[in-house]
């Protein structure tokens, strides 16, 4: 019986090392630091799956760690591998608040109770290593002391860690993560998507190609497919745009500024700089959808052919009010409804992602501002590197924004014109060069709001690029080169400006274009491509 009652009591003991089939154990009242205390833990195995005799099934490893982190349910976002591997090193960096969070679900092994008493412990040792860090940099002032790992928005970490979240819609949040989260690939894919799915539906509705003859007698090619402003902008250039825009924040914030960060004593988040600018993706985001989308399809697609009368050019999108019989007006009214609201998404994104990077250089400026202050924390050469990545990102982005106002403004000028088509009114422009000055065109008294879009998309491209070198080129402490890209964005905007203005103008816009497609692949323009070796100049 006694031996009985021994065993009863091992398997007692065994059942309550275990819950939710992991090996649990409570936090000892050690003096151990973070380092000292999970470096026991994590060899012991605490929090891990136990198998048939009730023992863990081997230590942690960082692997293993860092994906028992991210299937916990509120953490939706995880934590990367080189961050756990942070923890398992022999160093002095420690743990921030929120990770500290997630590892005591883990020991705790999801157990209310138990999470709390590890992250109690967890506090208790991380508090420890500063206090231990502080006094041994008091006693070496020279010597150069790890910090804590860096909150999510600095850093690696996929997580927001240095504000408390915020209750209800944060745009500005939801805006840098379709951007940020998940592969570059994804915001460009989807809008190169959804302008299939238009070119689709527009070949199902026969608007894909449409000859129109106007009351003057003039035969004019005015199908959705021969519409730059919705083949070659949604199609090309802006899946471009967005790949380099996301190419760029995700580089920065999880490479470029975790890198000088973790040198240097680098304060504030990048989120809480994204959130900052809250007011302004909202008006955007009102200008986007309320006035670029609604209003300007109820005035320009809508009204017209509901009243019968309005001083319109006639193109795919305006066909019932010339012929009701032959386009049915509510297919039509759907089809432009639908063509209207993906292109008021699609600018606000475009917004958006200019916005984005008008917080990246102000986030960059701002550290480099610290840093100043710690001239021996961070290489110069690093900061540098940086510096030129994002310069060299926003040149590709503004690039790819000028040709996007470029087609819009063609559309808008060419439905206006004689020429049958859109092509052999560029060629005829580009002949009248060696012939005559060519005819001024006669805009009579037609509405064109693509024409002030376009003006407005061109501008935002060229301000964010002059905002960029201001802050970054003529204020950082190291050289940009500068003037080649600048020449370049100038030269595009002139050669927008020109567009529909002078005779031959179509050479200026070619020459453009070559300069662009070359900008994609060497924004320096330095006359030859590099490829960069260091690991900061990325795209």
């Amino acid at each position: 019986m006694i031996r009985s009652g021994a065993k009863s009591d091992e398997i007692r003991i065994r059942i309550a090392l275990i819950k939710n089939g992991k090996y649990f154990s409570l936090p000892d009242d050690s003096d151990e630091d973070f380092k000292s205390l999970f470096m026991r833990v994590a060899a012991a195995g605490i929090g891990r799956p136990v198998d048939n005799d009730g023992c863990p099934q081997g230590p942690w490893t960082p692997e293993l760690l860092a994906e028992a982190i991210s299937q916990i349910g509120p953490n939706r976002n995880g934590v990367e591998l080189r961050t756990v591997q942070l923890w398992f090193k022999d160093n002095e960096k420690g743990i921030s608040t929120t990770n500290i969070r997630w590892l005591a679900r883990v020991l705790g092994c999801n157990d209310p109770e138990g999470a709390s008493a590890w992250q109690a412990a967890l506090i208790k040792s991380q508090a420890r290593l500063t206090t231990r860090r502080q006094a041994r940099q008091l006693q070496d002032p020279e010597s150069k002391a790890e910090r804590d790992e860096p909150s999510e928005d600095n850093s690696s970490i996929m997580i927001h860690q240095g504000d408390p979240p915020r209750e209800g819609l944060s745009l500005a949040r939801i805006s840098e993560a379709i951007f940020s989260h998940g592969s570059p690939l994804n915001l460009p894919a989807s809008v190169f998507a959804g302008a299939i799915a238009l070119q689709f539906i527009s070949y199902f509705l026969s608007l894909h190609s449409i000859t129109y003859v106007r009351s003057d007698g003039i035969i004019k090619q005015v199908g959705f497919l021969w519409a730059p402003n919705w083949t070659f902008v949604f199609l090309i250039l802006m899946p471009i745009f967005f790949a380099f825009v996301a190419d760029q924040v995700t580089t920065w914030k999880n490479e470029n500024r975790a890198e000088l960060q973790s040198q240097g004593d680098v304060p504030d988040g990048w989120m809480r700089r994204v959130e900052a600018s809250s007011y302004t993706y909202w008006v955007a985001f009102i200008l986007s959808l309320g006035f670029a989308g609604v209003f300007q399809w109820v005035s320009v697609r809508l009204r017209p052919v509901l009243d019968g009368a309005g001083a319109i050019a006639i193109d795919w999108g305006s066909l019932a009010f010339v012929q009701p019989d032959k386009y049915g007006f509510v297919n039509q009214a759907l089809f432009t409804g639908a063509a209207y609201l993906y292109m008021s998404l699609c600018f606000y994104l475009f917004i958006a992602g200019l916005i984005l990077l008008c917080n990246l250089v102000d986030d960059f400026t701002h550290i480099c501002r610290t840093l100043e202050k710690q001239p021996k924390a961070v290489p110069l050469k690093k900061v540098q590197a940086a510096g030129s990545s994002i310069i060299r990102g926003i040149v590709r982005a503004s690039l790819s924004g000028l040709l996007v106002a470029m087609c819009m403004k063609l559309q808008s000028l060419y439905v206006v014109t004689a020429a049958p088509n859109i092509w052999q009114w560029l060629t005829s422009d580009a002949r009248s060069v060696m012939t005559s000055l060519g005819a001024q065109v006669d805009w009579g008294d037609y509405s064109m709001p693509t024409h002030f879009t376009s003006l407005l998309v061109a501008l935002l491209a060229v301000a964010v690029y002059l905002y960029a070198v201001i802050r970054i080129g003529l204020s950082a402490p190291f050289h940009v080169p500068l003037a080649r890209p600048t020449t370049a964005i100038l030269f595009l905007a002139l050669a927008y400006l020109l567009v529909g203005v002078a005779a031959g103008f179509s050479i200026l816009l070619a020459f453009a274009i070559v300069v662009a497609v070359y900008g994609f692949f060497d924004p320096n323009f330095s006359g030859h491509y590099k490829r960069r070796e260091d690991r900061l100049h990325v795209f």
